[in-house]
Order: structure tokens, then C-alpha cells, then sequence
């Protein structure tokens, strides 16, 4: 996929596309029939292989017969319907309700971009790792506020990244295994009770189907949206740390202390060489917390069994910072792996700097020590504790 109104959609690939989510109805639908086979409850004549009913082309009738229906599943059951014959045809979808089939989809297309974002996680922590340790004890001006603060180490600065996007990782490792949306048309499952032939069969039915489908099982949540904010708020907390990582590449840059190994260059000024992968981070980190703030003002609508537009609201928005955090993680990986360090600079600007060294004069004045050489502080611990949690972290990570 391409797309010109965000640059380095590509690397999203299939991810959270509506060519995925497509499929991962199709295949929904498909499992929860072979489900009800498995189980004695549709007859084995029911049995067929659903996953080849619905073609590429079929995606824009399915998308346009949507806005009739209020969703698109409506109009894909009947549409599978229609391609296949017999018991098969009478038995697919029973059970299910339209919400059921949108919500495990979008869970199924999820748990492949978490798991691409938790790849290219992993490949920023190695380079910062490495990053991190070569220049542990190399010279560098800190800034607070935009000015001239204390001594510093360049080792301690990507020692704070490093933080951050372990801060991000555990976000994203804290989320619960994401669920099936099993609730049938009022989240009670009484039409799979009947079709069952009791409350306890019906449930165990669906779990039958998350097991199928490699997803959780759990009670309905039609109208308990945590399951999305929660995710979302992992997403947005990724954009975060990579915002901050950006941010601090752009002023670096500024300052002549970092370069992106791979810059872009400028349609009318051939000196440029522009930090495109820090730009396009700080992009993403601008627009992430406001499809985050959709999730829970959609999830914070809803009502009564099913809700009437807060539901709606959620596919667009999730799938749109789904597939931004997937690009943000591998251009963050990217940038990571191309940063240039320029020590002599660094060093350079921190002798430049007028008045840094008033505080830890004061400081002698106090307890009537001599100034330390360095007045680094407890960098060395902080960075000691950076290294060692992204080690731990990559350790208990498959």
C-alpha cells in the first residue's frame, strides 16, 4: 500500500488495511463455521472452506453496501452466502451478530501490528544499547528550558531514550491477550444458547472459536470499550517516546552534535540535507494522541447493548493510528541505526558554555569540598539501570 497523504505508509504494509480487516472477517466467519461443526451442532454436510468465497474486487461493493447496513458485515455474510450452496450456505454466521464479526476481525488484525511494532521495538533497543555504551562517557552539554544547563554525557542522553521506549514496550507488554467478541445481538448469546442447547455450551462454543482463531476468550464487551482504549492508549504511548526521541535528534541537529545517517533533500535547495525520519517521528507523535482521544470519547459513548455511533466511530480511528505507530516504529528503528554522533561538537559546545559550573560551585561553597572534576552526578547509576533493564527486557522478549 501507498499513500500520499502520509509518506512511509508503505512500511505498513498490509497491516490493519481494509484488505486485512476483509480477510480477517472472512476468516471469522470462517473458523466460527467450522466451529459449529466441531461441535455437533451444525451437521457435517455444513463443513466447507470459506476462505476463498470473497475476492479482491469484491472489497469496494463490500465498502459502498456498508453505508446501508451501518457496517460492512451485513452485506459480506450475504455475499458468502450467495457463492455457496446448501448446508453451508444456511449454516454461516448463525450465532453471531454483525458486532461480533467487526470486533474479532479488528482484534486479529491488531495482534499483527503489535507483534510487527514489538519487532522493530526490539531493534531500537539493540541500537541504543550500542549507542549508548560507545559513547557512555563522551562529553555533552545538557539544556533545560531551551538553555544551557549542567554537564552531561552523550551516553546519558540516549540512556534516557532508552528509558522511554522501555516506558512504551512495557505499555504495549502490559495489554491483556487481545479477545474475540462473542455477545451475539444483545451481548447475551441467546441465539447461540439455543443453537447449543445451553448456557454453558454456548459458552464453551466460543471459546472453541477464539482457540481457532489464536485470540483470547472472554465474557462480551459490545459496550465495554477497554479493550480498544487500552490498546490505543499503548499506541499512542509508542508515538510519545519516539516524539521525544525526534525532538531531542531535532535540536541535537540544531547544535551539530547529531545527523541522520540517511537524510532528504530539498525539491529547491540543493544544500539541503533534511532529517526526514525526525520529522516524519515528530508527525506522527503530533497527530497519535488525538486518535487516542477518539477511542475514549467513542468508548465513552456508548450505550445500552449496542451502541449507536460510538462504535462506528472506533474502526477508522483505531486502524489509522494502528498503521501510523507501525510506520513511526520501523522509521524510529531506522533513524536509530543511521545516527551520527559528532563528539568533537559535542564536546566543543559544552566547553563553549558560559555559567554551567555556578551550581556545583555553590555546592563546594556548602560543605566545603572541592568541586568534582565532572559533576556528573549519578549518571553512571542511571545509565548502569538503563542497560541493564533493555537486557532484561530483550531477554524476556521471544
Amino acid at each position: 500500500m501507498s499513500d500520499l497523504f502520509w509518506p512511509g505508509d508503505h512500511r505498513a504494509g498490509d497491516v490493519m488495511s481494509a484488505a486485512a480487516f476483509l480477510d480477517a472477517m472472512v476468516g471469522a466467519e470462517n473458523v466460527w463455521l467450522a466451529t459449529l461443526v466441531d461441535s455437533g451442532i451444525a451437521p457435517g454436510t455444513a463443513a466447507a472452506d470459506l476462505s476463498d468465497l470473497i475476492r479482491p474486487d469484491d472489497l469496494d461493493p463490500i465498502a459502498r453496501a456498508a453505508e446501508r447496513d451501518g457496517n460492512p458485515v451485513t452485506s459480506l455474510v450475504a455475499l458468502m452466502r450467495s457463492r455457496v450452496e446448501g448446508e453451508p450456505s444456511r449454516w454461516l454466521h448463525r450465532g453471531l451478530t454483525s458486532q461480533d464479526v467487526l470486533d474479532t476481525a479488528l482484534m486479529w488484525c491488531l495482534r499483527d501490528a503489535l507483534e510487527t511494532i514489538t519487532d522493530d521495538i526490539g531493534r531500537q533497543l539493540h541500537e541504543l544499547i550500542e549507542l549508548t555504551e560507545t559513547n557512555r562517557g563522551r562529553p555533552m552539554l545538557t539544556r533545560t528550558l531551551t538553555q544551557a544547563a549542567l554537564p552531561g554525557t552523550i551516553g546519558r542522553k540516549f540512556a534516557v531514550w532508552l528509558t522511554a521506549i522501555l516506558d512504551a514496550a512495557d505499555g504495549l507488554k502490559a495489554l491483556p491477550a487481545l479477545p474475540i467478541a462473542a455477545g451475539g445481538a444483545a451481548g447475551t448469546l441467546a441465539a447461540t444458547t439455543e443453537l447449543a442447547g445451553s448456557p454453558e455450551a454456548a459458552v464453551s462454543l466460543t471459546r472453541s472459536w477464539a482457540d481457532g482463531l489464536g485470540l483470547a476468550a472472554g465474557d462480551p464487551w459490545h459496550t465495554t470499550r477497554s479493550v480498544i482504549t487500552r490498546a490505543g492508549d499503548a499506541l499512542v504511548g509508542c508515538c510519545d517516546a519516539w516524539g521525544h526521541l525526534a525532538n531531542d535528534v531535532a535540536a541535537a541537529i540544531r547544535a551539530g552534535e547529531l545527523s541522520e545517517g540517511s537524510a532528504g533533500g530539498s525539491s529547491t535547495m540543493p544544500h539541503k540535507n533534511n532529517p526526514v525520519l525526525t520529522v516524519l517521528l515528530r508527525r506522527a507523535a503530533l497527530t497519535a494522541p488525538p486518535l487516542g482521544a477518539t477511542l475514549h470519547a467513542a468508548s465513552a459513548a456508548s450505550v445500552d447493548e449496542r451502541s449507536d455511533g460510538g462504535w462506528h466511530a472506533e474502526w477508522a480511528t483505531l486502524a489509522t493510528l494502528t498503521r501510523r505507530t507501525v510506520v513511526a516504529a520501523a522509521e524510529a528503528a531506522d533513524l536509530l541505526a543511521g545516527l551520527q554522533v559528532d563528539t568533537d561538537r559535542a564536546a566543543e559546545n559544552l566547553a563553549d558554555a558560559q555559567g554551567i559550573r555556578a551550581e556545583q560551585h555553590k555546592m563546594a561553597e556548602l560543605t566545603g569540598r572541592e568541586p568534582a572534576p565532572d559533576y556528573l552526578g549519578a549518571s553512571d547509576i542511571f545509565i548502569d539501570n538503563a542497560l541493564q533493564r533493555a537486557r532484561d527486557y530483550l531477554k524476556d522478549t521471544p
